[in-house]
């Protein structure tokens, strides 16, 4: 198992990896919308702070050398199912078929006070 680091994305909040690696797969701990360059939320809203967890994301993935594509499981940790058709469609634009499978969740609370997080499993081809 190695870690998996991105500049491009924000440093871990706790002892845990970014994302680790294994042979065949790649576990991408759960981001939220906090923009890497500032170490604070992309905004207050949740359109700013999906779009920056997927970002997040994809970041990650490219430094172990893979992209959106190799996503084969995702789960979504929201504060408001409210805001689930929001963070849908914004999902929706990073991926296409065939869609990875996906859990999405409603929480009482994400760490700082998120309002989304999102984790991911990319597979290594």
């Amino acid at each position: 198992m190695n870690a998996v680091h991105s500049e491009k994305a924000p440093r871990a909040i706790g002892p845990y990896s970014q994302a680790v690696a294994t042979e065949h797969l790649v576990f991408v701990s759960g981001q939220l919308g906090i923009n890497p360059a500032t170490g604070e939320f992309a905004g207050a809203d949740i359109k700013a702070q999906a779009t920056q967890s997927m970002e997040n994301i994809k970041a990650i993935l490219h430094a172990a050398g893979l992209g959106m594509h190799h996503i084969v499981k995702t789960t979504i940790l929201l504060k408001s199912l409210e805001d689930f058709a929001v963070v849908n469609e914004i999902y929706g634009s990073y991926f296409k078929e065939p869609y990875p499978a996906r859990a999405t969740f409603q929480v009482a609370k994400l760490p700082k006070d998120g309002l989304v997080e999102i984790e991911a499993i990319a597979q290594k081809k």
